[in-house]
């Protein structure tokens, strides 16, 4: 396996895409989200571009993994091992992660669902723009 050897129009494509999702989810999103982080609307600083920066980079690592993985793993890629490979992360590391340190944290389950539903999404639409790309 290389690991410089990834279709990285692919992994940007799903970057953007996947950022995009993740905009749209959390405007729709956004009150029960900050409740849910026991914050007010008002608390939150709309002008602290860095959170914005740091998802653009996390999504752009996950894509790149879902490149690397998805052919490694399934011997192929196209949009359903794409989207088996998003989902088995998700599932497999993600969502057990979120929920081991939110059950500790005590936060309401409406936070990791949210957050869960969100990166779930993320994978996923990686997943397929990969595939897209096989």
């Amino acid at each position: 396996m290389s690991y410089l050897e990834v279709n990285w129009l692919a992994v940007i494509l799903a970057t953007v895409v996947a950022w995009a999702f993740g905009a749209a989810w959390y405007m729709v999103l956004a009150r029960q989200w900050v409740a849910s982080i026991g914050k007010e609307m008002d608390d939150i600083d709309r002008s602290d571009v860095a959170p914005y920066l740091w998802s653009v980079l996390c999504i752009f690592v996950m894509a790149y993994f879902i490149a690397l993985l998805t052919p490694a793993v399934t011997g192929a890629t196209n949009v359903a091992n794409g989207l088996i490979v998003g989902a088995t992360m998700w599932l497999g590391f993600v969502l057990t992660s979120m929920v081991l340190n939110h059950r500790y944290e005590g936060a309401p389950w409406a936070r990791t669902f949210i957050d869960g539903g969100y990166l779930l999404g993320v994978l996923l639409i990686s997943g397929a723009v990969i595939g897209l790309f096989g």
